[in-house]
């Protein structure tokens, strides 16, 4: 089978509509909320203004419910809706494509390239070498006038060639930890620059920890008046920065989880925001092309597959490997997909395990390959080797996508879980288990530092929203607000295990795991060569580069999510 028949097979030729899975950057979990002793609704810029209530803190009294630390250390992880669906937010945001074939080639080519990895071992792919260095991305200039917050600043897709980076970056990782000095720096109230909305917020941090409340309470106001969730992307991060800093301010210990009041959207409707963060950044895409593709590498030549799936959600992320396996010459081997899930997901999945099962049936059916479904719904921490019913003679296969930093470490609890889970894994001893993860060091980072790092890495996410969804576009609130605003605020407001967002960058997961015994697999080139085709689709601004072994996406300077693969 050449490359050229592999490229002619696509998803459609199953008569089945591509859903694509995901999981955001997860919420807070719905059980953990609680009314906050502020008042947001004198704030026109609040971005929880219609959400919370001004009711006084409930007292947490020795009644209230309790929950276990490996409990709360997972998080909303939701897919697409039903995998055999419609769904109107991928109709809707294909339509801000500009070139309908490059969309195609999105829908389509996570399944060609994992058909392509199970052609036989004497077909050859090959890919350029990149030659393009990215360039810095400028620290914000500075605040817009507040009329600029209610203009319409659509913009489209472009169609320009992204930035390649095959080195590594490490020039302007210096430049980024000098800057972030510089910024540790600045005078307080008194000498604060004007019209610079990033100093602002940091200020407004470190008054917060140097404990100075006159100050922090004077710098809020400023910051207050300066953020919009209609305006700049600074200026719309900053107005979830802010409401991080009060939680922070107004809560602590076990009732920092109580610092927000927003509702959650029902399952459906929190669904149909992440499917559409899905569509118009790549960031998902790449996590899931990388594992798979490293997946079906690793068990090309295998007769029985075993997927182990930590936080597997509806499972549709497997669709496409599973048709490219089916489709494999000299015939479908079996495959047993074990999914562990939490109650959170549940609910953002609207159901039980079930679902899922009765979705990987369809699958089976429809392409013709053994698919044996099996439900671990408990918490990954606590996951033992009996629940896994490991087999002999099968490949295993450990997916761990923007799951693992849910985990808590030595920092948190003495008892390590987060080694002790990869430890658990090598144990198993799979042929290959992938991790995908954010490229942001926020695990131990001191607060103030914590706080500039989630500032610089959402940046960079909330630029790359407006490269596609208007300034004033309802969508482009609901997918910030419900699929990132909560995960910024826990960083910010939360301390201990009520900190659930730990996310470390891929040098220390490389020595997490070679301290658990694992050894570091490449990442095939056709998996590069085929997503670095699919960023140009998007805008010339994403990054991919190739470091120790991973492929890390960014945008701009900026690396934000990074995969590996490991046996």
């Amino acid at each position: 089978m050449d490359s050229q028949q592999l490229f002619s097979f696509g998803v459609t030729s199953a008569e089945l509509p591509y859903m694509s899975s995901f999981p955001t950057v997860p919420s807070l979990p719905n059980r953990l909320l609680g009314p906050l002793k502020y008042d947001t609704g004198n704030s026109p810029n609040s971005p929880f203004s219609t959400h919370f209530d001004s009711d006084t803190l409930s007292a947490l009294s020795d009644s209230q419910e309790q929950y276990s630390p490996g409990e709360i250390l997972s998080s909303v992880t939701p897919f697409c809706n039903s995998l055999l669906e419609t769904n109107h937010y991928m109709h809707r945001s294909i339509s801000l494509l500009q070139n309908a074939s490059c969309n195609q080639k999105i829908k389509h080519a996570l399944l060609e390239l994992e058909t392509a990895l199970m052609a036989p071992d004497d077909d050859e792919f090959t890919t350029s070498k990149a030659l393009a260095e990215t360039t810095s991305r400028p620290m914000a200039s500075g605040q817009r006038d507040r009329s600029w917050s209610h203009e319409n600043h659509g913009s489209q897709y472009t169609q320009n060639q992204p930035s390649y980076v095959t080195g590594n970056r490490q020039s302007s990782e210096v430049v980024r930890v000098e800057k972030r000095q510089k910024l540790m720096e600045e005078p307080s109230l008194q000498a604060f620059p004007p019209n610079n909305l990033k100093q602002l917020l940091i200020s407004c941090a470190r008054a917060l920890a140097e404990n100075s409340m006159d100050d922090f309470d004077q710098l809020l106001a400023k910051a207050r008046d300066a953020v919009s969730i209609n305006g700049e992307p600074i200026q719309r991060l900053g107005a979830y920065m802010v409401e991080g800093l009060v939680a922070r301010k107004e809560a602590s210990g076990n009732s920092i989880y109580h610092a927000l009041r927003c509702r959650e959207p029902e399952g459906d409707e929190l669904l149909s925001y992440m499917q559409l963060l899905f569509e118009i950044c790549p960031y998902l895409k790449f996590g899931y092309m990388a594992a798979n593709g490293a997946i079906a590498e690793a068990c090309r030549n295998e007769d029985r597959i075993h997927i182990i799936d930590f936080q597997i959600a509806q499972g549709s992320q497997w669709m496409t490997l599973l048709q490219a396996l089916a489709a494999r010459p000299g015939g479908a081997p079996h495959v047993r997909i074990t999914g562990i899930d939490d109650p959170v997901s549940k609910y953002a999945r609207g159901g039980g395990l079930d679902i899922v099962g009765k979705r990987l049936a369809l699958m089976s059916e429809k392409f013709g390959i053994q698919v044996e479904f099996h439900g671990v719904p408990v918490f990954a921490p606590d996951v033992t080797r009996e629940m896994l019913d490991i087999r002999p003679g099968e490949a295993l296969a450990v997916n761990f996508s923007l799951q693992l930093h849910h985990t808590a470490d030595e920092s948190v609890h003495v008892s390590n879980p987060r080694d002790g889970l990869l430890r658990l894994v090598k144990s198993l001893s799979p042929k290959v288990t992938t991790l995908v993860e954010q490229e942001s060091n926020t695990n131990t980072t001191p607060f103030l530092l914590r706080f500039i790092e989630t500032l610089d890495y959402y940046l960079a996410i909330f630029e790359s929203i407006d490269v596609t969804l208007s300034r004033d576009s309802k969508d482009r609130i609901n997918v910030e607000q419900h699929c990132l605003a909560r995960d910024i605020v826990n960083i910010i407001a939360c301390e201990g295990k009520e900190r659930v967002e730990r996310h470390e960058l891929f040098g220390k997961w490389k020595s997490r795991l070679t301290m658990a015994g694992f050894t570091q697999c490449p990442l095939s080139s056709y998996v590069n060569s085929v997503i670095r085709s699919l960023l140009r689709c998007y805008s010339e601004h994403y990054t991919l580069m190739e470091k120790d072994g991973a492929m890390l996406l960014g945008w701009k300077s900026r690396n934000l999510i990074s995969a590996s693969a490991w046996h």
